[in-house]
């Protein structure tokens, strides 16, 4: 089956028009938030918890323009599933009309059980539909912004790697403004690494000669 071609969302408002707000005025997202404070428990790597994420994730998506109501409730609660065991989907499908395009539009971007990163996005990049790209590029903007606060030199290569190589491509198919800012938020944490002394010891532990026993 052929790929779907999306067309690539270029604009970014400098802030939100009369059209706009009243569009957002009358999305009832209230429900959705309730049920993201479920996350407010767990913890995340670069600090806060996972409930700041999902709401993190929703302000990057108005910030680039996006006012959809499946869209923005999506992103309230687009790690539920991954990361609240024995989640009952139905509180998500019975929330209200929407439910049932959110519930489905939240599995695109969740990972399954035992399925590795990379087969999850790639998934995402031969098969997503435009919203979910949209949303997992927001949700990355936001992961790669607590980036800055990790200090495991390690887990940032590993992340930023990820993010260009499976990421980029995403963002480039969808928002050329989120492509642009993923690629500065990669080219600052690989900085990071560089001024750090990482890099150079990387580099000096991989040129070290073999000592034969």
């Amino acid at each position: 089956m052929a790929r779907v071609k999306y067309d690539m969302h270029v604009d970014k408002p400098t802030q939100m028009d009369n059209k706009s707000m009243l569009q957002l005025s009358s999305i009832f997202l209230a429900p959705y938030m309730q049920l993201a404070t479920a996350l407010i428990g767990k913890a995340r790597y670069a600090g806060g918890n996972m409930f700041r994420h999902q709401l993190d994730t929703m302000s990057i998506l108005i910030d680039y323009g996006y006012i959809d109501s499946i869209l923005l409730k999506a992103s309230c609660i687009h790690d539920v599933i991954e990361d609240i065991p024995g989640f009952n989907h139905n509180l998500i499908i019975n929330i209200d009309e929407d439910g049932p395009d959110v519930y489905q539009l939240v599995l695109e971007v969740t990972k399954k059980q035992g399925q590795k990163k990379s087969d999850y996005l790639r998934h995402i990049i031969t098969s997503g539909s435009q919203k979910a790209k949209v949303l997992k590029c927001a949700d990355r903007i936001s992961n790669m912004i607590s980036l800055g606060f990790v200090t495991d030199p390690e887990f940032i290569e590993r992340y930023c790697d990820e993010t260009e190589y499976f990421v980029l491509p995403i963002a480039l198919e969808v928002d050329f403004n989120m492509y642009r800012e993923l690629i500065e938020l990669i080219i600052t944490r690989r900085k990071y690494l560089e001024d750090s002394g990482y890099i150079d010891r990387n580099k000096s532990e991989t040129t070290k000669p073999k000592i034969l026993k």
